[in-house]
């Protein structure tokens, strides 16, 4: 089935390119604005981003973040177990600690993990408007942590009061509303989910349920003072338990009562004022706290705090031929370790991102930024983009980057060292990336095809050597990403995507592990006066990994599922919905190991005025 479906894409996309071009009347496509990108960027002027939309998320019924990142080609998702198991995103093949991810403008790396990276598991999508995703080193906009790219998640603004509900398969309940006021001048608003599911198994070879549950609250706030002041705050609080499955006594991978906790909160407060030779100013803070807990046989409790304060000034809009921003900020982390104690790290940065024109056809970004680390050298990371329109619908672009990640706490102080004490001569890892694109849209924007080629080298990689955190040489990932988007009729759309990743220790030769080879998706949508349909079927090849139970190199098999959601407009304002993951109840393992669950059958209501 894995080979069928990927071959199936390819198909259906040349199939959909003869059948496209004899559709009627032409829709016109909504202009995208990508704001991670720091400076305000049209979608087809940002090489390596990519949207998901509010749209995209309620057709796909999707719960949690992980639950539609991997519809993007070159991500792919490692996950200890369904139902709340601990989940990583990698980009590009490189590890998941490599993904900054960012909810509203805040970053959400764990800075008490060992690696820094951060637990997609429990972010749920109930109040999220939008994600956006910039593959490729991002250092230049977002310092340490960005050599893979980077995620951002923006929370909703509500106008008035929306609810939904579900319940299914695996005791799975779910709840999400929403309540608020917003116009031009101000918006006040709150957003609520829960969830809770009996689970399964985290661990393959297990045979009791691991259940999962987690609720998230939200608000937010904006008031525009004057015709050049305003201010605006948000918040996001979330908690999550999760059955964990781990080792016995006599070490052997399988069922245990091990359960993990975590409660995190993460906000904003920002200012924006129009100031002297017409800068757009904007200065803001940005608080982070979480604390997880492990029970277990052998407990363990961290906390991890951050606070960024952020100041940019700059001109211009989406879409202009010359816009820029400046902006410095300082960030200030602390954590604990394995021991209770904690540790600091920070940094002070300056960059600058800008964008031009010098042709009509021609459009090009550079950033810079200075990285000032407090317990490292500096470093500067550059950016390059270019974006040349030629005839009849094509697109060229092209893209080189950098980035760099700091040692974490917990390997600066080397945390589970052996001898005991901090780390000498650790560096941070580098990285340098590249990528070129063509694009194709037809006149009539009912298909669009994009290839793009990429190499991304990181260099002094971080690993846990004999004993301590130690940097190895270098790895290196090549690979090529497809996408497809096809408006068949008025009513039926195809999207289809598909990577080929070839990730390497250029040390050893050996394949860095749960970096798929091929992976690919595709979706059938259906949008009726009343159903909407969302089919959406994904696949990936074997891949490197290591097996729990002996900790020795292993293949994962690949495998291939499908999900089914659908919608039916009751009313203008009741939506009946129903969704089957897994319909063709395929056994598989999306990490060595570990569980994931079969065919589920969900079914609910949304509710809006």
């Amino acid at each position: 089935m894995k080979r069928l479906l990927l071959t199936t894409t390819a198909l259906l996309a040349l199939a959909t390119t003869a059948r496209a071009g004899t559709t009627a009347s032409p829709v016109p496509v909504d202009e995208l604005v990508v704001t991670a990108t720091r400076l305000e960027t049209r979608i087809d002027e940002a090489p390596d981003a990519r949207v998901i939309t509010a749209d995209d998320i309620a057709a796909s019924q999707a719960t949690f973040a992980g639950d539609i990142l991997e519809t993007i080609p070159g991500l792919s998702l490692s996950r200890n177990g369904d139902f709340g198991g601990v989940t990583t995103v990698r980009m590009r093949g490189a590890s998941g600690d490599k993904t900054l991810v960012l909810v509203d403008g805040v970053v959400q790396n764990d800075p008490s993990s060992p690696n820094g990276g951060f637990d997609f598991s429990s972010l749920d999508l109930g109040d999220v408007e939008r994600i956006e995703v910039l593959s490729g080193p991002q250092g230049s906009l977002w310092g340490s942590d960005a050599i893979g790219g980077a995620i951002a998640f923006t929370t909703r603004e509500t106008d008035g009061w929306r609810a939904s509900a579900e319940a299914g398969s695996f005791g799975t309940v779910r709840a999400t509303a929403a309540f608020g006021v917003a116009n031009d001048r101000r918006a006040l608003g709150v957003t609520a989910s829960a969830y809770s599911s009996d689970g399964v198994s985290k661990a393959a070879v297990g045979a009791e349920d691991d259940g999962f549950t987690s609720w998230t609250v939200g608000g937010n706030a904006r008031l525009t003072l004057s015709d050049s002041v305003q201010l605006d705050a948000r918040v996001r609080y979330n908690e999550a338990e999760a059955d964990i499955d781990g080792y016995d006594a006599f070490f052997v991978f399988g069922d245990t009562t091990d359960r993990s906790e975590s409660r995190s909160w993460t906000g904003f407060a920002r200012v924006r004022a129009d100031g002297p030779l017409g800068l757009n100013q904007t200065l803001s803070v940005s608080l982070y706290d979480l604390t997880r807990d492990n029970i277990s046989a052998f407990p363990s409790s961290y906390d991890a705090r951050r606070a960024t304060w952020r100041w940019t000034a700059g001109r211009g809009e989406a879409g202009d031929a010359f816009a820029f921003l400046v902006g410095v900020e300082r960030d200030d982390t602390e954590a604990s370790i394995s021991t209770g104690a904690t540790s600091d790290l920070g940094a002070t940065s300056a960059f600058g991102v800008a964008r031009v024109a010098p042709l009509e056809r021609l459009t090009v970004t550079a950033s810079l930024r200075h990285d000032a680390p407090d317990e490292f050298d500096a470093r500067t990371t550059a950016r390059l983009a270019g974006v040349f329109e030629l005839d009849h619908g094509f697109r060229l672009s092209a893209s080189f980057g950098q980035g760099f990640k700091t040692p974490t706490i917990s390997q600066t102080v080397c945390d589970f060292c052996f001898p005991a004490g901090p780390s000498t001569g650790l560096k941070p890892e580098t990285a340098e990336g590249w990528d070129a694109a063509l694009a194709w849209r037809s006149g009539d924007d009912r298909l669009f095809v994009r290839v793009t080629g990429y190499r991304l080298e990181v260099k002094d990689q971080i690993s846990y050597g004999v004993g301590r955190y130690v940097n190895i040489d270098r790895t290196k990932t090549t690979g090529v990403e497809v996408e497809l988007d096809a408006e068949l009729t008025d009513r039926f759309t195809l999207k289809a995507a598909y990577a080929f990743t070839d990730a390497i220790d250029e040390s050893t030769g050996a394949e860095l592990i749960r970096a798929p080879e091929q992976s690919g998706t595709l979706s059938l949508l259906w949008t009726g006066d009343r159903l909407k349909a969302a089919l959406t079927l994904r696949a990936e090849g074997e891949q490197a990994d290591a097996d729990p139970s002996t900790f020795a190199p292993a293949r994962r098999d690949g495998f291939a599922v499908a999900d089914l959601a659908a919608g039916w407009a009751l009313t203008d304002s009741l939506d009946l919905t129903a969704r089957v993951v897994n319909l063709t109840d395929e056994t598989y393992q999306q990490s060595l190991g570990y569980g994931e669950a079969g065919r589920g059958v969900f079914v609910g209501f949304r509710l809006r005025n």
